[in-house]
């Protein structure tokens, strides 16, 4: 008998452009294969996007770069691969594209593909609410839709005429099915009652080379203050390992560490800790979720810090205080990151189990709040761009 052949569904742009929005984008693909069995996807994205059936045409490596002078590095490069795919979206015509995070590099690319009428979803918003606020008019010409992870957001899009759609955060949906602390443990063979600090020094080349050092100078300190204590350190790939342990090998101190490297693992590692020692970014949500305190911190080139301090609005980095309002866990930025600091807070976090317990009730709350099914609402979303019937 012939084969059946299955029609050639919409063709669906992506541009993920780091490993946290690999994983939303790998998520959303599901969701929407789920829905349209049929649809094409194309465009940038890590290994969970390729996972869920994405033809990548770049690395998404070359877009992970954070920082203002990290940027200007790499600028022509990156701007190279701009205007490459600009070129072949064009000539492809998507139903849709999506760009998920990275607005200094896809808001550009969404605005030229919008204006060519190519309906255009962004996904996550920027942090117009902590700086450059004045870019929500640059987003009004990029975006057909906005789709939201955190609710106070909407209403500024709303305001400002721009269609958005709320989804909540998918890390709050999968966080949900890690492990408990008890089965962590186990699962990485580690004592119940021993003492355990999770290190996340950052998932880029760049965050490792300002952050190495320091973690394990306060790994050091917090060796020497607290018996038995168990140190994780999730790390992603093999070359932010080898950054990690040549900061090992630099080591100042002779106090016996009882460190464990991990090849990713991040979760497990955080599940698994009594407090966690994070780089600013979306470990610091994720930590959050999982109801873990936490001291957060973060070291950029001065320049970039000079730029980026400058134009802030909040007094707060870490996700976790700005979804609170509130410094719910210290945090140590820039000049005030330094080993005593770090291993300061966290054996005071240690020692103290009534603080702890506050912080994991001001967690759970949010981890609820954030829960909604995300990827399952940014696929309903995007659906009607896509001009199919009876859906």
């Amino acid at each position: 008998m012939p084969t059946a052949v299955t029609p050639a569904g919409p063709l669906i742009g992506l541009v993920a452009g780091e490993p946290s929005g690999d994983l939303l984008g790998g998520e959303l693909i599901s969701a929407l294969r789920a829905r349209v069995p049929n649809a094409r996807f194309v465009g940038i994205g890590g290994p969970r996007m390729v996972a869920a059936g994405m033809h990548t045409l770049f690395p998404l490596e070359k877009l992970s770069v954070r920082g203002y002078v990290e940027v200007l590095r790499h600028y022509r490069e990156i701007t190279g691969i701009r205007r490459q795919l600009k070129r072949y979206f064009l000539d492809a015509r998507p139903a849709v594209f999506i760009g998920i995070d990275a607005p200094d590099f896809n808001l550009e690319l969404e605005e030229t593909l919008k204006g060519a009428g190519i309906s255009t979803v962004h996904y996550v918003s920027p942090s117009i609410w902590a700086w450059r606020g004045g870019r929500i008019r640059g987003i009004r010409r990029a975006v057909s839709r906005m789709l939201t992870v955190f609710p106070f957001e909407t209403v500024l899009y709303e305001r400002a005429g721009i269609p958005v759609t709320y989804v909540g955060h998918p890390l709050a949906d999968m966080l949900a099915k890690v492990p408990s602390r008890t089965e962590a443990r186990a699962g990485l063979r580690l004592g119940q009652s021993v003492p355990v600090v999770a290190l996340l020094p950052g998932s880029r080349i760049s965050e490792i080379e300002q952050h190495a050092d320091l973690f394990v100078a306060a790994a050091e300190r917090m060796a020497s203050a607290i018996e038995g204590v168990c140190l994780l350190v999730p790390l992603i790939n093999r070359q932010t390992r080898d950054l990690f342990e040549a900061a090992l090998y630099r080591r100042t101190q002779q106090v016996e560490l009882n460190i464990k490297l991990l090849f990713g693992h991040a979760h497990d590692a955080m599940a698994a800790a009594d407090v966690v020692l994070a780089a600013s970014g979306t470990a610091t949500l994720e930590a959050a979720l999982l109801q873990r305190p936490m001291v957060i911190t973060y070291r950029m080139p001065r320049l970039s810090w000079w730029l980026m301090n400058w134009r802030r609005y909040q007094p707060w980095v870490g996700l976790p205080n700005i979804l609170a309002g509130e410094f719910v866990v210290p945090e140590f930025l820039q000049d005030q990151a330094t080993p005593d600091n770090l291993a300061t807070a966290v054996i005071d976090l240690l020692a103290d189990s009534a603080k702890r317990k506050i912080i994991e009730q001001r967690f759970a709350a949010m981890a609820a709040e954030l829960r909604q099914g995300a990827a399952e609402k940014a696929a309903a979303a995007v659906i009607p761009y896509l001009g199919l019937t009876g859906q």
